[in-house]
This record gives C-alpha cells, sequence and structure tokens, in this order.
C-alpha cells in the first residue's frame, strides 16, 4: 500500500505529459452519404381548385332538361246559362239551359341528338241541361192519362252530353336530313263516359256508345317534313305502310238486341250500332293501308291574343281492299245484293261489300284571348267513314269561358 501512491502519481504525470492526439475535427470526417426512406402512414388527398359545387351541378342539369324538353299543358271551362222565369216563359216562351264544356290539352317534345319523341294528349267533355218533357208513368209501368185521355206529361231538367273526346298521339321518329325526320305516329281515340240515343232516353236499351266502343287505333310508318318558317308552321307525315284498327268491346252496343213477347215473336229492344265491324262475333276490325297526316299550329300576335290549330288525317286501306271478298263497285247493284244476302241466310262471309273508302278527319281550333284567363273558342270538326255513314258528319261549337296555358319555353 505504501508503494501503490508513488506508483499512481507516476503514472498520473506520465499521462499528462502525452499529447492530446484523440481530438476530432468535423472537417476530417469523410462519411458516405446513405439514402433515408421515411414511412407515412397518413393517405394524401390531393386538392383541386375546381371541387364539387352541387348547386352548380343542378343547375346545370335543370338547364339540359330544359334544352331537351319542351312541356305545354292547358286546360278551360267553357259555358253559357240561360234563365228565365215563369211569367215570361208563359208571354213569350223560351226555355231555361246550361252548357258546360270542360278542356285538357298535353303537349311534351323531347329531344337528344337525332332522336326526338313528341307526345300529345286531349280530352274535351261537355254536358247540357235543358227541361224534358216525358209522360208520367204508372206503377204498373204503362204511361199514364187523365179521364179524357190526354197524356200526363211531367218536366224536369235533363243533363245529356254534348261532347265527349279522348286522344293520346305519340310520334318517335330520328332526323334524316335538315327538316326531315323518319319515324312512326301512333294515336288512340276513344270517349270517357257512356253516350245515348237522345235527352229523354238514357236507358240502357238507349246506349249507343262508351269507353272503346268505338276506340280507334291508327299506327304509321313513313317520313315527316316540318316547316322552318315561323310564319307558316305546317308539319306533313306521310305513312306508305299504315294499320287502321276499330274497336266495339261492348256486346250490347256492337249486336241488335231482341226479345220474346207472349206469342214468341222477337221485339226489337235495340238496333246493333257495329261501327263498321261486320261479324257480330268480333269485337274488333283491322285494315292495312297508307295514311296522310297534316298540322298547323300558330300563335298570331306578341300577346298571342290569337291561335289557329288545324289537323287532317286520312287513312285508305287499299292493302284490305285488294283481298276483300264480295265487293261490288256500283251502289245500285250494291243495294240489290244487299236486299237479296238479308231476305237470305244472312251468312255474314256471303254479305255484299262496297269497295273501301278513305276515311278523313279534319279538325279546326281558333282560341281567341280576351285576357290572360278569359278566352273564346271557336271548334269544327267533319268526319267522313263510309263503313258507319254514308253522309258526312260535322260538329261545331262555340263557347267562352276561362283557360289557361302553361309553357316552359
Amino acid at each position: 500500500m505504501k508503494h501503490f501512491f508513488p506508483i499512481f502519481l507516476l503514472a498520473a504525470s506520465l499521462v499528462a505529459s502525452v499529447p492530446a492526439s484523440a481530438q476530432i475535427s468535423i472537417d476530417e470526417v469523410n462519411a458516405e452519404q446513405q439514402s433515408v426512406t421515411f414511412q407515412d402512414k397518413l393517405k394524401s388527398t390531393p386538392v383541386d381548385v375546381d371541387y364539387f359545387n352541387l348547386a352548380r351541378y343542378k343547375a346545370e342539369r335543370a338547364a339540359i332538361r330544359k334544352e331537351r324538353n319542351y312541356l305545354e299543358f292547358g286546360g278551360g271551362l267553357q259555358g253559357s246559362l240561360t234563365s228565365y222565369n215563369d211569367p215570361w216563359i208563359s208571354v213569350s216562351g223560351g226555355d231555361n239551359s246550361i252548357a258546360l264544356v270542360g278542356t285538357f290539352n298535353l303537349r311534351h317534345v323531347f329531344k337528344k341528338n337525332l332522336f326526338s319523341i313528341e307526345t300529345k294528349f286531349s280530352a274535351k267533355l261537355g254536358y247540357n241541361r235543358m227541361k224534358v218533357e216525358t209522360q208520367r208513368v204508372g206503377p204498373d209501368g204503362k204511361p199514364m192519362v187523365d179521364e179524357s185521355g190526354n197524356k200526363i206529361m211531367d218536366s224536369e231538367g235533363v243533363w245529356f252530353k254534348n261532347q265527349d273526346e279522348l286522344l293520346i298521339w305519340v310520334n318517335p321518329a330520328f332526323e334524316m336530313a335538315k327538316n326531315w325526320s323518319y319515324g312512326s305516329i301512333i294515336q288512340f281515340r276513344s270517349q270517357f263516359v257512356n253516350g245515348y240515343k237522345s235527352r229523354s232516353e238514357q236507358e240502357k236499351k238507349h246506349l249507343k256508345s262508351k269507353f272503346m266502343t268505338p276506340g280507334y287505333l291508327d299506327i304509321s310508318l313513313g317520313i315527316t317534313y316540318k316547316s322552318p318558317q315561323k310564319r307558316f308552321p305546317i308539319t306533313v307525315n306521310m305513312s306508305p305502310l299504315a294499320l287502321n284498327a276499330t274497336f266495339a268491346e261492348s256486346d250490347w252496343i256492337r249486336m241488335r238486341q231482341v226479345e220474346k213477347d207472349s206469342e214468341g215473336k222477337e221485339i226489337e229492344i235495340k238496333p246493333a250500332y257495329p261501327y263498321g265491324i261486320e261479324d257480330p262475333d268480333k269485337t274488333s276490325k283491322y285494315e292495312g293501308g297508307s295514311s296522310i297526316e297534316i298540322g298547323f299550329d300558330r300563335t298570331f300576335g306578341k300577346t298571342g291574343y290569337l291561335r289557329y290549330r288545324t289537323t287532317i288525317f286520312s287513312f285508305y286501306g287499299w292493302i284490305t281492299d285488294i283481298g276483300q271478298r264480295n265487293k261490288i263497285s256500283d251502289y245500285n247493284k250494291y243495294l240489290e245484293a244487299f236486299e237479296q244476302w238479308n231476305s237470305g241466310d244472312k251468312n255474314i262471309k256471303d254479305k255484299p261489300r262496297l269497295p273501301i273508302h278513305p276515311t278523313v278527319r279534319w279538325e279546326n281550333t281558333i282560341d281567341i284571348k280576351a285576357t290572360k284567363y278569359l278566352s273564346t273558342t271557336l271548334s269544327f270538326q267533319l268526319y267522313y267513314n263510309r263503313a258507319q255513314n254514308v253522309d258526312v258528319q260535322t260538329r261545331t261549337l262555340l263557347s267562352v269561358g276561362l283557360t289557361y296555358t302553361f309553357k316552359n319555353k
């Protein structure tokens, strides 16, 4: 122990006398550069200045829909009222009456690129109420008379239909050139409520028409021309191939109804209303041929105070006419052959037939607006169908009332 202390001092002095060469300068370090990879556990989300805007998207979609779609609908209620008191009627005569007509029209056009489809829906329903005198009927069901044998009459107001029409019209088409397109026209016509023989004859035995009795379906394939002139907006459709179908679904209306009396004799309850369907066992008739349809619709004045619409449609069943049996062109010879057939067994296959005549329907409507909601409507319709009637049918209506029309363009 006494020798350890001198040795320790000697070692310490030696260490202190040696130069310090263990110091490191940062300039003398030549370290190799190594790539360092950091692990990022967060997902990156790119941020774009043009971000999604819901309000802008809805506005763009609405603009596209408005550009591709045209919508127009209108409705109206027209009518007239005439009223007299009893002293006026007793001196000057007259009859209390009410007439009401409701109308609704819808037109929609969708167009995208070369394809377009136009849809029309039209509905009209009118009634009038007038006083009708009928003979009073007793409890036994027999007409009543007084002691002098005069008829006992009752007078009451009766509602009677004066207009009833339902129309659906669809035209899908593809544009093939400027103002020209090819496609199809499908139109269906019928009515809403029952139609009777007269205002004083409105029982089941007087029923003449109802929904789908009659009903008409026209399908045509062809080309359409639309005039680009705003002053003359005419549309012409020519269809070399067309189909016309007539429906009479009610057996009661289509067939002749009879009953037998106590002696076994047949008494006619009502005549037949076949609407051109000759075979009483069939509810429909189909004819093939060609058709043409011309339409015109123009509004006059900046405020649209006057609007004129007209449509003429004609169908000729020449395809069916070629294969028709027992065809007689001369009308007098046809009447003679028909009398012989009517006095025989009345086999429907042997019935003489006239050649098929073209059917024509011409509709005209003039709307005169006094104000935005008050207008006068004049309509005229001509209809010719030789299978139903050899004469031309016409109808004229003048009404004043409330109307409203909406357009999105």
